[in-house]
């Protein structure tokens, strides 16, 4: 963005109609050239501020635009006194400070049986807001790398007065290989990098800002009289080993992840200079990449010819629709047996779960209407004492919920160890699949989105197994003629009848789509870290036999490894 396209003071907060028309996007919105770095003080204070200001626009919901709520995530790290807080400080006094999130962590061990993002998801901001997030995932990962890389008994590395220390999680006695400390770390890297990118799918992107100086300028720095952070990695920066260590770390994740943006330190004032340039750019981008129309017809009808080619060639193909799941048992089931083996199976799972050593269970159960995911709900949780679990009731999601990546309302109701809450089961009646069911069929999801959604749903639930959850996954099934009869049961009985809504009466007439719905779901996401059960019977006390056993299987082969 040139000077002479930042002359005109802006209407701020101005109509998104305004904000996204063809001239403020051409003139004023349009990403600068990072290579120029040309822009004073004053028109760099005045682009920010409106494109703070456009971004905030694109969570508008009156009146209707053509662009998509996206936000902006900008990422804090490197080397102490590298002028983090300076950076901050300056782009906080320059855009308006109440549009401007800024959360800090200070890197710790990683939770256990989850993965190393999750505790950080709450915190995430809004589409249409900035945040600036010192420390994140990235703190945790390097505070985790930097106890395996270095020793205890090493006396270079005794905590400096600024250190947080903590009996419990002090470093190793023992410095592991380098080939074993980076496998780890590249491991996590590849984690957190598609953990990254589903967030930018999802309108939430990404500024990566690294801020480096040189071990002479840290000692120097660190012996001024100004007063020292809180330091993000816990590590003692007054030695030379510790520092010369946490560079190789800093190399292994630098050269692995090219989307850092490195920012030198040796001027404090030009590097928050270089920094609000760099956020300037980002929200540009993002402004963007959140308008359904940026392409030009003139200039781009090829490639949007390829793109279309490209598509055309990766059509989705719906798979076979598998004959259990139209073909459904109509066994009957003695109800004194029915009692007896419950009472039992209850007994053996709730025995299991106590057992299974503290680690996270996901229960996720999805069905047609009225396949009894409420009834197997209620008897797989009988034997257990209510303060052991949390049941999530999931229906459309809220205003807030919307304005985050769709993931994000299941992140933060996954089983957590920074909280105070005892429970560690989390069952979902309905969960993350609705995005390839019924956003599917009602429309609620692009194409894009929802085809995208079966390798997001898959990774998210590969880091949950990776960190030690156990995740149990149930389909039941029933059929149309099966359906159509506890609908009226339903509609008949008064304490029932808050069961049955318009809405499905309304999805009964889709009834093949959502078969085909879930046929394709179930080819898509049956992995070996997280596998299906599917129970189809139209007996639904056998159903819920059937789900303990499931349960009682698996925490079987869990308790005994």
């Amino acid at each position: 963005m040139s000077k002479n396209n930042n002359t005109t003071a802006p209407n701020a907060p101005q109509a998104v109609s305004a904000q996204f028309s063809e001239q403020i996007v051409d003139e004023r919105l349009t990403p600068n050239p990072l290579s120029h770095f040309s822009m004073d003080k004053d028109a760099l204070r005045l682009a920010l501020v409106t494109a703070q200001y456009a971004l905030r626009a694109t969570r508008q919901q009156t009146p209707p635009t053509l662009n998509k709520p996206t936000g902006l995530l900008v990422l804090v790290n490197g080397m102490e006194q590298a002028g983090k807080g300076t950076a901050v400080k300056q782009l906080r006094q320059w855009v308006d400070p109440r549009l401007l999130k800024v959360e800090a962590t200070i890197g710790d061990c990683p939770l256990a049986y989850q993965p190393i993002w999750q505790v950080h998801t709450k915190a995430l901001a809004r589409h249409g807001d900035v945040m600036v997030y010192f420390g994140n995932w990235y703190a945790d990962l390097l505070y985790n790398v930097m106890r395996m890389a270095t020793s205890a008994s090493n006396d270079d590395n005794k905590p400096s007065k600024n250190s947080k220390s903590k009996d419990k999680k002090s470093v190793n006695d023992k410095v592991l290989p380098i080939a074993q400390w980076q496998a780890y770390l590249q491991q996590q890297l590849i984690k957190l990098q598609a953990f990254e990118q589903d967030l930018v799918a999802n309108q939430t992107r990404l500024l990566k800002c690294w801020f480096h100086v040189d071990i002479e300028t840290l000692q120097e720095r660190l012996k001024d009289d100004e007063a020292d952070p809180q330091f993000l990695y816990q590590i003692d920066w007054n030695s030379k080993k510790v520092i010369e260590t946490f560079n190789e770390v800093a190399t292994v994740l630098l050269r692995q992840q090219d989307d850092w943006i490195i920012i030198d330190g040796d001027d404090k004032s030009d590097a928050a200079d270089q920094f609000c340039h760099e956020v300037l750019q980002a929200m540009q981008t993002a402004l963007v990449s959140s308008n359904i129309n940026t392409e030009k017809t003139s200039d781009k009808s090829e490639t949007k010819k390829q793109a279309k080619q490209a598509l055309k060639s990766a059509k989705f193909e719906p798979v076979k629709i598998p004959k259990f799941l139209i073909d459904i048992d109509d066994a009957d089931i003695d109800k004194s047996d029915y009692r007896d083996a419950l009472a039992e199976k209850q007994a053996r799972l709730a025995q299991l779960l106590r057992a299974r050593k503290g680690r996270h269970i996901v229960f996720a159960f999805e069905g047609m209407d009225a396949t009894g995911k409420g009834g197997a709900i209620k008897r797989l949780v009988a034997p257990l004492d209510p303060r052991e679990y949390q049941i999530y009731n999931i229906s459309a999601p809220m205003l807030y919920e919307l304005q985050h990546p769709y993931l994000w309302r299941f992140w933060t109701k996954l089983p957590n160890e920074q909280t105070d809450r005892i429970s560690r089961i989390a069952i979902f009646d309905r969960t993350w699949y609705g995005r390839v069911l019924v956003e599917r069929i009602e429309g609620f999801a692009t194409d894009d989105e929802w085809q995208r959604a079966y390798d997001e749903i898959n990774r998210f639930e590969a880091d949950l197994a990776a960190a030690g959850t156990i995740v149990i996954k149930y389909w039941l099934a029933i059929d149309k003629k099966e359906q159509l009869k506890r609908f009226e049961a339903r509609q008949e009985t008064p304490h029932k009848q808050f069961k049955l809504t318009d809405d499905d009466w309304r999805n009964r007439k889709k009834w093949s789509e959502y078969v085909q719905s879930a046929a394709d779901m179930l080819a898509r996401t049956d992995t070996e870290y997280a596998p299906w059960c599917v129970i189809a019977t139209n007996e639904k006390r056998q159903a819920r036999l059937d789900v303990l056993d499931h349960a009682i299987k698996q925490l079987s082969e869990v308790c005994s490894s």
